[in-house]
């Protein structure tokens, strides 16, 4: 991989920017990622990962995120100026294991374990993070980006075809764009988070605490390990808390926790704080030009709910896949517009839901915390023109229900793809495959290719020959080992679904052809009939197909 002069600059390396940075290496792009930070970031931060987000990870083949996370763990309240718990429903959503969904509960891991995995990652492509780098101003043309950067003091020019902003919500990137940060500030809805250490015989390590109201002052504690065995993440809450000033204090910090619980405790040191008020913004698009924001510097909005980094996650993984393809010449620029058509939508419900919930949660009403939505599984894209669905007709006027739940019993092209598990390969193939989920990576696109027969796949099969094998992969899906007699076929791979978990998830029916393209990022592309059908997905993603 040629990195002399490496066709995309992205711009800050928190995790948004480091999906960005692993997706595009995986898909054979080169990049530069600069952070103008010296220094590595310390502390837990965005530390909830959703199970889309966990899916995303499998798929750019990052287990330890899943591998070393917590389980979140179940909220305790008590009953003001005492120790005594609250009766109360469980504050987080929950969902029954289910073979089409492997990851179905909320995992904890601080921002900056998730950075060393991620660079880690990135370092296996001879990439490193540029710390200390800072975007001056950039300038661009139809035909590439001129960047101006500072390092110790040292200005260097950079010249590079495209750029991404993940550079947060006070970026020179989105700012230089003059994209347009729609919403509002709520000064009076202000936060204090950080890392502490500290020690209380009273309060154990299997629960989150959550000490006062939310309607004056109140404190949380969720337990961590990450910044030692006393670690906890805590967050302030409430109008009765100056909130600045108070990040400006490790006494006070200490003193306010003091007076929020009834019990002993010893205080070691606050390992790190920052202070925010809500926010409630987001772009008005995506990208200008040549140059796109992901993550923060495209949208903020009430930490209630844990979407923020979750959501700059897809972001980044919608765009990289796209970049990819065009930078490959695979694809024409016109696919990358899809990716703020397809994101806005997403966000905009987004930022309503989480607002709704911060609303609610004032007002000491949790109930909207525990909506199956904030698992992001029902997040879709069906409104998107490059999907194709030959078993749903298009309605008009069709209301957008982007951030959407029903992902069980239902199923449309722009939703997001199911897993299925116990899948037996059979035949020639290259890889040991035992779920769907083993198959789909960021650097093609899956068509499965569910039949009766061998036979039936044939056409199907011949329809794909002419697109180029780096970036599409086929997978013929057979109901039973005996229907596998003829594996010489033409397909990358022959599965048997053992168990009938595939045809159940993806709503086949018995004795029935149906064909479904899985894109880069594990949405469901098209669901349509046979060869002609996939010939017109692909004829709205590359060029010559």
């Amino acid at each position: 991989m040629d990195f002399t002069h490496p066709p995309v600059l992205i711009v800050g390396a928190g995790p948004v920017g480091l999906v960005a940075a692993l997706t595009l290496l995986q898909n054979g792009i080169p990049v530069r990622i600069i952070d103008k930070d010296p220094n590595p970031r310390i502390g837990q931060r965005g530390a909830a990962y959703w199970p889309r987000s966990l899916e995303l990870f499998n798929f750019l083949n990052v287990p330890e995120i899943n591998n070393l996370a917590t389980p979140a763990l179940p909220v305790r309240s008590y009953k003001p100026g005492t120790m005594e718990p609250l009766i109360q429903p469980q504050l987080l959503p929950t969902m029954k294991p289910n073979p089409a969904v492997p990851f179905h509960i909320l995992m904890m891991m601080g921002q900056q374990l998730v950075d060393v995995i991620l660079k880690g990652h990135l370092a296996k492509f001879s990439c490193s993070v540029e710390m200390g780098t800072e975007l001056c101003s950039f300038e661009q043309s139809d035909e590439g980006i001129t960047a101006v950067l500072a390092k110790n003091g040292i200005l260097e020019t950079f010249n590079t075809k495209w750029m991404i902003g993940a550079d947060g919500a006070k970026g020179v990137v989105r700012k230089q764009l003059g994209l347009t940060f729609l919403g509002e500030t709520r000064p009076g809805d202000q936060l204090l988070t950080g890392d502490i250490c500290l020690k209380s015989d009273s309060i154990d390590r299997v629960h989150w605490h959550q000490f006062g109201n939310y309607a004056e002052r109140s404190v949380l504690l969720q337990p961590t390990k990450e910044v030692g065995e006393d670690g906890w993440q805590f967050f302030f809450f409430g109008p009765e808390l100056d909130m600045p000033k108070l990040a400006q204090s490790e006494e006070l910090v200490f003193e306010t926790i003091t007076s929020l619980i009834p019990a002993e405790i010893t205080f070691d040191k606050v390992v790190w704080m920052s202070a925010f008020q809500a926010n409630i913004r987001m772009v008005d698009k995506f990208s200008e030009g040549r140059v796109f924001v992901a993550g923060d510097a495209a949208h903020v909005h009430s930490p209630m709910g844990g979407q923020g980094l979750n959501s700059g996650v897809q972001d980044a993984f919608n765009i990289g896949w796209k970049l990819a393809l065009v930078e490959k010449g695979l694809a024409d620029k016109s696919l990358l517009e899809t990716y703020s058509a397809e994101r806005l939508p997403v966000i905009s419900e987004l930022l309503d839901m989480t607002t709704t919930i911060l609303d609610k949660a004032i007002s000491g009403d949790f109930s909207l915390a525990r909506t199956p939505k904030l698992f992001m599984l029902g997040i879709n894209c069906r409104f998107s023109n490059i999907v194709l669905d030959e078993f749903v007709p298009p309605v008009e006027g069709r209301p957008i229900n982007a951030y959407g739940e029903d992902y069980e019993g239902h199923l449309e092209a722009g939703d997001r793809a199911p897993d299925a598990p116990n899948m037996l390969q059979v035949g020639r193939g290259e890889s040991d495959v035992k779920t769907l989920f083993g198959l789909y990576r960021p650097w093609y696109h899956t068509v499965l290719v569910f039949v009766p027969s061998l036979a039936d796949a044939s056409p199907i099969l011949g329809a794909l020959e002419a697109l180029d094998k780096s970036v599409v992969r086929s997978a013929v899906v057979l109901p039973s080992l005996a229907l596998a007699t003829d594996v010489a076929s033409l397909a990358d791979l022959v599965l048997v679904d053992q168990d009938g978990h595939a045809h159940s998830a993806y709503l086949v029916e018995a004795g029935k052809t149906k064909v479904f393209v899985i894109r880069p990022d594990g949405m469901v592309g098209a669901i349509v009939h046979g060869a002609e059908g996939v010939k017109k997905y692909f004829s709205k993603i590359f060029l010559d197909a």
